[in-house]
């Protein structure tokens, strides 16, 4: 079935289920057949595991239900209500603005006084667009900076946080904690592009980092690609140096290597004057931080993507660290800083008036999932996903999950032959921590009919269930 053919079946089944109801099917605790015996392969009990299918816009009538009621860690899947809320409360084309100010006077290509950089939020300010904010001041008459650049990321008030509270990985991009001013995920990329008559792999990074050394080249190997990270024995925890004492396997082609920066306070000083020096700027001051004063002038306007674009890479792609900037955007206002805190309380008040009390409430903590503390049912999510089949922005919502089988964090799913009927027909979310497994969504039966299929896992071998989900999604595509 065609991507439109399935958007048509959605929309119409939202037009007519109040006219023609779908045939309800009796209620069931039992897990299919083939469900429980992915879930005894990996040895999880059925009292961990909470699922629920029901067809779109007849939450009356489950196909399949049980341990819905109880409140379990979602992972991931905490995404769903991050971005849902926020298409209701902030809107598909809501965006957000990175302003740039400036003190002093511009005059024969110089700015005689400071830039102030003040961030909004945007989630996705990456290379691409830095450099084409960069370009305009350019365009704009302005080569040097005879001042400071001052950077303004007092939009989030955020408490003092470590990379590796979560899980101690404090070089991986998804610990990325957020930032009023994020810029380019606070990540390094290093690209490796061996030349085999030199005997060299050279080294490209990204973005240029002011104040950051890193060898041109690393001297090649031979034999198999295999775990080529561990063969460079790169040492990337020291602020001012990267060092490869390794060599990095020629069979390996061109790779690349996204590792989160070490100093994250420092990074949006270092990627911002590294850019700003690579179109040609100069800056005779240094990098500080401040508030920008109510005397600069505005300069540029630095738009983001649209929020339709943003929870595509939120939901498709798990991305954390923008789930949990949209999440605090909610809580923004002109004259007060957003607050984890007033983030909590802004999606609690969405639910309440979306929901009202016949569903538990969800216990929310930073909109990403990334969390110990969590908690949401599934017939709460069940209820958030009716919710959103509803809403006016739906395709936006249902177009910013992973296709089955297709795309996002379910691009594998099916590729074995497991599940064959789902693979395009499912559009799901994800989620994955050490002792959770969690997939919610639509997915689109061979009769034409779409349900909202729900499952969490929690429990030591939940990452080894994965497969029991995608069986209930097979399930439901077999309807």
């Amino acid at each position: 079935m065609s991507l439109f053919r399935k958007w048509s079946v959605v929309c119409c089944w939202l037009l007519i289920a109040t006219h023609f109801p779908a045939h309800a099917a009796p209620e069931s605790e039992e897990l299919p057949a083939s469900v429980t015996a992915h879930l005894n392969k990996a040895e999880v009990p059925l009292s961990d595991v909470s699922a629920v299918v029901v067809a779109v816009g007849d939450a009356q009538s489950p196909l399949l239900r049980t341990h819905a009621e109880i409140a379990r860690n979602p992972a991931s899947i905490a995404k769903l209500l991050t971005t849902a809320a926020a298409l209701d409360h902030l809107g598909s084309d809501f965006t957000w603005f990175t302003d740039f100010y400036y003190t002093g006077r511009i005059e024969r290509n110089q700015l005689v006084g400071n830039l102030h950089i003040r961030g909004g939020g945007d989630p996705k300010f990456v290379i691409e667009r830095v450099q084409e904010a960069m370009q305009n001041l350019r365009t704009r008459g302005i080569t040097t900076i005879k001042g400071n650049l001052v950077l303004d990321n007092s939009a989030f008030d955020l408490p003092q946080a470590s990379a590796g509270d979560f899980d101690g990985e404090v070089l991986r991009p998804y610990n990325v904690q957020p930032d009023a001013l994020m810029v380019n995920f606070k990540s390094v990329i290093l690209k490796f592009k061996p030349n085999r008559k030199k005997g060299m792999a050279e080294i490209v990074v990204e973005p240029p980092m002011a104040g950051l050394k890193v060898p041109a080249s690393i001297p090649l190997r031979k034999g198999r690609c295999g775990d080529w990270r561990t063969k460079i024995r790169a040492t990337l925890t020291q602020a001012t140096q990267y060092r490869f004492a390794g060599r990095y396997p020629s069979a390996c082609g061109e790779q690349e290597w996204g590792v989160a920066y070490i100093d994250p306070a420092a990074y949006a000083g270092k990627a911002l004057l590294g850019i700003w020096q690579s179109v040609g700027g100069r800056l005779t001051g240094r990098v500080t931080k401040g508030r920008v004063p109510v005397t600069a002038k505005l300069l540029y306007r630095a738009p983001s993507l649209p929020l339709r674009d943003i929870i595509m890479d939120v939901n498709k792609f798990s991305n954390n660290m923008m789930a949990q900037q949209v999440f605090l955007t909610l809580a923004m206002t002109p004259n007060q800083p957003a607050t984890y805190d007033a983030a909590r309380q802004k999606i609690g008040q969405w639910w309440n008036r979306e929901m009202g009390n016949r569903i538990a409430a969800p216990t929310i903590d930073n909109g990403s999932g990334l969390s110990r503390d969590g908690r949401i049912t599934a017939d709460a999510l069940v209820a958030l996903l009716q919710h959103a089949a509803e809403h006016p922005q739906f395709k936006d919502f249902y177009d910013s999950l992973g296709i089955a089988g297709v795309d996002g964090t379910v691009s594998r799913m099916g590729r074995d032959g497991s599940t064959p009927l789902a693979i395009g027909n499912a559009r799901l979310k994800t989620g994955t921590l050490k002792d959770v497994s969690a997939i919610a969504g639509y997915v689109t039966g061979v009769s034409g009919q779409t349900y909202v299929v729900v499952a969490m896992i929690n429990h030591e071998n939940a990452p080894k269930a994965r497969t029991a989900l995608y069986q209930l999604v097979e399930w439901a595509a077999a309807r």
